[in-house]
């Protein structure tokens, strides 16, 4: 799927947070986001992603995406306004989180050994997967 190329006027995680901050302010509800309860929308939100693929063949997800895109890239938007929204509220520098998480995926997960294949990185690299 190509990546979309253009940014909107709000593109960086700080702004994004603010607006996140906000909408919430607005409605009152910080009263009801503790740690657990905005983990579990997380991962609410994460399944209705998959729900637009789950019984799918590739063939059909293909067919699918023709149509659905939208509605896929909003639950999408669902999934991040949480992991913004938990980030803010736990003091996590996002962008940092990234590029350390990077890093020490590099290094689980060297290209000689893992390029083409979707071993585990504390599983054997024998070229046949898992």
């Amino acid at each position: 799927m190509p990546q979309s190329t253009s940014k909107s006027p709000a593109t960086d995680i700080i702004s994004l947070q603010k607006k996140i901050l906000q909408f919430r302010d607005a409605r009152d509800w910080k009263q009801f986001h503790n740690p657990k309860d905005v983990a579990l929308s997380l991962v609410l939100e994460a399944t209705e992603v998959m729900e637009h693929f789950q019984w799918k063949t590739p063939e059909e997800i293909k067919k699918y995406l023709q149509t659905h895109t939208p509605d896929i890239a909003a639950e999408l938007a669902d999934v991040f306004y949480w992991v913004l929204l938990m980030s803010h509220d736990l003091g996590i520098d996002m962008g940092e989180a990234l590029e350390k998480k990077l890093k020490v995926n590099a290094l689980k997960y060297p290209v000689k050994k893992a390029k083409g294949k979707h071993s585990k990185y504390n599983k054997a690299f024998n070229g046949r997967g898992r």
